[in-house]
């Protein structure tokens, strides 16, 4: 009798780890025609040329970090373009890189803000609210500080900004592995799940998102949030400040432009830490979008039915079904986004470690961000905690 129970339980689990990756294969085939649709749109130039203020807050020289800051001082944008670096330390490593650039570059408008000034929590816009004081233009772009553009990235995003009804504009992106084996699987992260997820998300309007790669608004838009201030003590300040622009009405438009994000994750335990942070944030913003990505982890539901089917069966289907979808998604990206093309194995770790994180998520509220331990509230606000946690 027990076995017989045993038997009816690895069954049940067995078919419903199979009807989860079936419905995850069906969103990796919807993730293909969202990914082909919006590689098939034009980028939009702008009509005028705005005079243009891009902020770039620093911290420490990050590997690959003056390579990506050239990026943005080489824009073939037509209108005047000024260009705020700001660290908070004046033996911050990144005042040198800041330095070489503005030599390199006579032909730009350079300001260099050192100021340590605190306003919160969140290192990052404490930064922004010092340099915001020497902001001079029209339309403000703000960009983290690993992310490399193209040329054409300004005229772009000011074109996506004269859309009707865009408040915000902010753009995807695509991982850049500069630190080995690591970084490549941190890249993939991004190229295979995070891209996709979006234009699924957002082709979907059950997701409407404002990353640190970009974000770029009116001044007197940024007037309206009240200036960077009523972020100051959130994780996720990118999120927060497109949350409070819909609040104004207005939406969050996507040029049809891939930037890159510079991945440096040089150990496990770096990859580890930094991919569990922005689990365990995005689960607390927005707890419904987060569970309901859970579905889109085909491959690994698909194992673990396997598994319970005793390696027989339909579930072996299951497998070849989640692998020929996830593969087909993997191709797309590569085509039609021109991400790094990856070996099918490294394809197959990506997907488990991802599960695996998305699981960890679930365990605990505290995150360690620039060595120093929190606990996230809700909203995505950080709280401290008494003791730092262990690195």
């Amino acid at each position: 009798m027990q076995s017989v129970l045993n038997g009816s339980f690895f069954s049940i689990v067995s078919l419903f780890c199979v009807a989860l990756s079936v419905v995850g294969s069906a969103y990796a085939l919807v993730a293909v025609h969202c990914v082909r649709r919006f590689a098939s749109r034009r980028p939009k130039l702008p009509s005028a040329n705005p005079s243009v203020t891009l902020l770039k807050p620093l911290y420490g020289h990050e590997p690959g970090l003056e390579a990506a800051l050239a990026t943005f001082c080489s824009q073939d944008y037509r209108g005047k373009v000024q260009i705020v670096f700001g660290v908070q330390s004046p033996d911050d490593p990144a005042i040198a890189v800041a330095k070489t650039l503005m030599a390199s570059y006579p032909e730009v408008a350079f300001d260099l803000v050192i100021d340590a000034a605190v306003h919160g929590i969140n290192g990052k816009v404490s930064n922004l609210i010092n340099m915001a004081r020497t902001i001079r233009h029209d339309v403000v772009v703000l960009a983290d500080s690993d992310i490399v553009v193209p040329a054409s990235y300004l005229s772009q995003v000011v074109g996506a900004l004269e859309e009707e009804g865009a408040g915000l504009v902010t753009c995807l992106y695509r991982g850049a592995p500069i630190a080995g084996v690591w970084s490549r699987l941190a890249a993939a992260a991004i190229d295979l799940h995070f891209l996709p997820s979006v234009l699924v998300g957002t082709a979907t309007g059950l997701a409407r998102p404002a990353f640190g790669s970009t974000i770029a608004m009116r001044r007197e838009t940024l007037s309206a949030i009240g200036g960077f201030a009523p972020f100051a003590d959130h994780l996720a300040d990118d999120y927060a400040i497109g949350r409070a622009v819909r609040d104004l009405g207005m939406a969050a438009a996507i040029p049809p432009i891939v930037v890159e994000h510079l991945c440096s994750d040089a150990s496990f335990r770096a990859l580890w830490h930094h991919e569990l942070r922005w689990a365990r944030t995005i689960r607390l913003i927005d707890p419904t979008g987060f569970l309901g990505s859970g579905l889109t982890h085909a491959l690994p539901f698909a194992a673990i039915g396997l598994v319970f089917a005793g390696f027989q069966g339909y579930a072996w289907g299951a497998v070849a079904l989640a692998l020929a979808c996830r593969l087909l998604l993997w191709r797309t990206l590569v085509r039609c986004l021109h991400i790094a093309r990856r070996g099918i194995g490294l394809v197959i770790v990506r997907d488990m470690l991802s599960f695996v994180v998305f699981v960890a998520s679930f365990l605990a509220f505290r995150v360690r961000w620039r060595n120093f331990g929190y606990k996230i509230g809700l909203g995505g606000t950080m709280v401290p905690l008494k003791k730092d946690l262990k690195r």
